[in-house]
């Protein structure tokens, strides 16, 4: 084929053509890759769609197919975009069209003919294999970020499994009582796992969008097991929490995806506290609405730092503080709840935390 001959007899002015006119291009701008690396590599793939004389149709086939495939592979590669690559082709066809008229090249009008179905072919060949290469590195990079987060929370559930074992054998042997320091520390591992499975369950359900398994959970009980579980925060933060529930008070929730949220919440506002600080906790129903309240005696923050970040909460944007950070997510889990998070500041820098969920029905 006379134009495969052109091609090839012409390659090295048609690389310099097609340079100078991604250099001049409109965005998206060509980067260094795509104006030293990618033109070569369009003309290279363009020739390989024209039969040699030499292979038959189905090896030539296969061959442009491996070619395709390689060519999207080295486009991902370098860090090219679907765009580029539909541009590079259509000034990469615009150089050809043009050194063939100058240079009055014996190109018959099928030959051009042809020029544009190769042309259509290549794109499309090129971006169908960046597609699949693309999609097979971003499921190597989530399959990779799955297995990072896996192993911190095997991590962090064999530190507590550990202490809690060290604790139990410690019990065991008579060594220790059951009202000291070595159960305190049992109480805040046990508690510790237990936090990080309802965690974990939490986010499972809200990543993969599965459906809340709701249940009747009664709150009394309900928020004694929240305060064991941040037991241990309030013992670093040397802080007393007094809590006064309602009876026969009851919500329909998915248990872990509401204990991980105010446990987060409860945690989040323990951490932000001052030290010797007091948080007191009620739960009352008012009106078919369940109402737990979680109202601090300070905050070890400046007050208009605390109003900052209860602002930034309100508005729901990002956050920058664990506080922040633990509004926002127990948010998120109490709107799937069906409830309702909402803060203000009270007596200077304290702050009172409200949680509003809907009542449910005592079980028979």
């Amino acid at each position: 084929m006379m134009l495969r001959a052109f091609l090839f007899d012409n390659r090295d002015e048609l690389i310099e053509r097609c340079r100078a006119k991604v250099e001049t291009r409109r965005p998206p701008r060509a980067t260094p890759p795509e104006i030293l690396e990618g033109v070569p590599l369009f003309l290279s793939r363009l020739v390989a769609t024209f039969p040699d004389g030499v292979l038959s149709p189905p090896e030539t086939e296969l061959r442009a197919a491996q070619a395709a495939a390689k060519h999207g592979q080295q486009l991902l590669g370098q860090g090219f975009t679907i765009e580029q690559v539909v541009h590079d082709y259509g000034d990469l066809c615009q150089s050809i069209t043009e050194l063939a008229v100058e240079r009055s090249a014996a190109i018959t009008a099928a030959d051009f003919g042809v020029l544009n179905i190769r042309l259509d072919e290549a794109i499309a060949s090129a971006v169908a294999a960046y597609s699949q290469q693309h999609a097979i590195t971003v499921a190597s990079e989530s399959k990779a970020a799955a297995n990072e987060r896996l192993g911190a929370l095997a991590s962090d559930m064999s530190n507590l499994l550990n202490t809690s074992m060290l604790a139990i054998s410690a019990m065991k042997r008579g060594s220790v009582g059951f009202g000291g320091s070595t159960a305190a520390a049992l109480d805040r591992s046990m508690a510790g796992m237990r936090g990080i499975i309802d965690r974990t369950l939490a986010e499972v359900r809200h990543d993969t969008a599965v459906a809340p398994h709701l249940e009747i959970i009664e709150i009394g009980p309900f928020i004694a097991a929240v305060q064991l579980a941040a037991a241990a925060e309030a013992a670093n933060r040397g802080c007393d929490v007094t809590v006064v529930v309602e009876p026969d008070i009851f919500v329909e929730a998915d248990r872990h995806v509401l204990a991980s949220a105010i446990t987060g919440l409860l945690n989040g506002v323990l951490a932000s506290m001052q030290h010797d600080g007091h948080l007191f906790v009620s739960a009352t129903a008012r009106a078919g609405r369940v109402i737990i309240d979680m109202e601090d005696s300070g905050a070890n923050l400046e007050a208009g730092v605390l109003r900052n970040i209860l602002a930034r909460f309100e508005e729901r944007s990002s956050a920058t503080t664990a506080l922040g950070s633990a509004l926002l997510y127990s948010a998120q889990a109490i709107e799937a709840s069906g409830g309702s998070l909402s803060t203000r500041v009270v007596g200077g820098r304290g702050c009172l935390y409200t949680v509003d969920l809907a009542q449910g029905l005592a079980p028979a």
